[in-house]
Parts: C-alpha cells; structure tokens; sequence
C-alpha cells in the first residue's frame, strides 16, 4: 500500500455548467463518480492520474464543452504530505463504502430473494437464469469497484466472501430447478402431463448505483 501512494497521481477537474437543464449537470456528475471521481467541492473534483482515467475523462469533458459549460484539467503532482493522505483516504472511504453496498446487495437482496422462490416453490429454468443474471450485475459492480481501488480500501474481502456464497446459493438453487424439470420431463414422457406453471414474481429491489453517494449539483 505504501508503495501505491508514493507512485500515485492526481488530477484535478473543476468545471462549471449551466443551472438549466438540470439533466446535464446530473449526467455530468454521474459519470464522473463512475470513473472514480472525490469531490471536494462542488463542480471540484479530484482523481487518480493514469493513461484509463485520461481516456474516459475525455467524452465527459466534451460533453461539458457541447452543454455550453467550461472546465480545467490540472495536474496534481506534488500535494503535500498531509493533503496527500487527505486524497487517499477520501479515496479509500469512498470504495469502502462501494464493498459495503455489494455486501448489503448479496445480503439482503440477492439471498432473500433465493429464499423466497425457494419458500414458493418456483423452481423454473426462467427463474433461474433471471437471478443468474442478477448474480451477473453484482458481480460487474464489484469488478467495477475493484479496478478502482487503488489504495486497498478495506471491505474488499468481505465482499469477496458474499460473491462466493451468492454464488454457492445460486448454484444450489439451479441444482434444484435442474433435478425438478428433469423429473418433471420424465413424467410428461410417461403420463403426458404437464410441467408447473411458472408463478409471478415479485418486483425486485433496484440496485443502488455503484458511486454510493448522493447527487451533487453544480
């Protein structure tokens, strides 16, 4: 860890945008928390300097141009000690918190809503692939997470540990829906009838966005 924050970067994005539409500035701020952006301020933020952050910055930057805003790109190559260790530790808290919602999401969203097709008995192929592509989704955020922690913020194993129990979860589960349709296929064969209906199902829970933070205006 020692070694990562002497070698690191920063730059600094300070950018100003018209009040209307609101929209604009909303999609602005998305996406800059979306490739790793701490504000200190608003409409001034700070990221990690490297070849990735340059690039995505680039589209967000031109959009700022196109809504009739302006912005600075500056260079942040020697903070002092104590501000540096303000930057990474606002970076580490903020990933920190990311671990934390994956963890939140496979606890109480992804798990119980296993436990509940599982109580309903709704043990479908298209139930399955649904969650298995819930499983999916998670599994992308925290990838997504993991590619910008720089500083090793803590959590991260924590959330490791959910994926790999969410994942054990899912695949009992599709071990099951395989062994019932399979019974189920050989009875139709023999008596002609007919596989279970698949139940409704219940309105998922929305998945928070991967940033954890609240909207920022300019």
């Amino acid at each position: 860890m020692a070694e990562t924050k002497r070698r690191a970067n920063f730059l600094l994005v300070v950018y100003r945008m018209p009040a209307k539409p609101t929209a604009g500035r909303v999609a602005v701020w998305r996406q800059l928390k979306k490739i790793g952006a701490i504000y200190l301020h608003q409409s001034v933020c700070v990221f990690i300097d490297n070849t990735k952050t340059r690039r995505e910055l680039q589209p967000i930057l031109a959009r700022i141009v196109q809504a009739a805003g302006e912005y600075h790109l500056l260079p942040l190559r020697r903070p002092l000690p104590e501000e540096y260790e303000k930057l990474v530790s606002q970076f580490t808290d903020q990933t920190s918190r990311q671990y934390l919602e994956i963890v939140e999401n496979c606890e109480v969203n992804f798990q119980k809503e296993i436990e509940f097709e599982t109580f309903r008995e709704n043990f479908t192929y298209e139930e399955a692939e649904e969650i298995r592509i819930e499983f999916d989704k998670i599994c992308n955020w925290y990838e997504h997470v993991r590619q910008r922690d720089w500083f090793e913020a803590p959590h991260r194993e924590d959330a490791e540990a959910w994926l790999r129990r969410s994942e054990q979860l899912l695949e009992r589960f599709e071990a099951k829906v395989y062994e019932i349709q399979e019974r189920e296929s050989v009875e139709t064969e023999v008596n002609g009838t007919r596989g279970r209906p698949r139940r409704t199902r219940r309105p998922r829970v929305a998945q928070p966005q991967p940033t954890g933070e609240r909207e920022q205006t300019a």
